[in-house]
């Protein structure tokens, strides 16, 4: 199944966290919080001004991105689970 977010949302696929830290340590996970940090899925076709004017996206499939803790909605695509955010809840692309 194809997913081709609407307007100014993005589907993200969260990046895994390393299992250990730089010491070493085994993190178990039950103690991994879930990584800000994805990967652009599919991009909307961007927002619109009040004058129609469309606002082109600042992200493209591919981008590397960070969002905050708490953004976008969990959703299973083709068995895969990923994310659906607004643009604006994305801090900014890892280069």
């Amino acid at each position: 199944m194809a997913f081709k977010p609407l307007h100014d949302r993005v589907l993200v696929k969260r990046v895994e966290s390393e299992e250990k830290t730089k010491g070493g340590l085994i993190i178990p996970d039950s103690a991994k919080e879930k990584p800000a940090e994805g990967e652009v899925v599919a991009v909307g076709d961007g927002a619109r001004k009040d004058s129609g004017e469309l606002i082109a996206p600042a992200v493209k499939a591919g981008d590397r991105v960070l969002f905050g803790k708490w953004s976008g909605t969990e959703v299973t695509v083709d068995g895969e689970e990923l994310l659906i955010m607004k643009e604006s809840d994305i801090m900014g692309i890892i280069s």
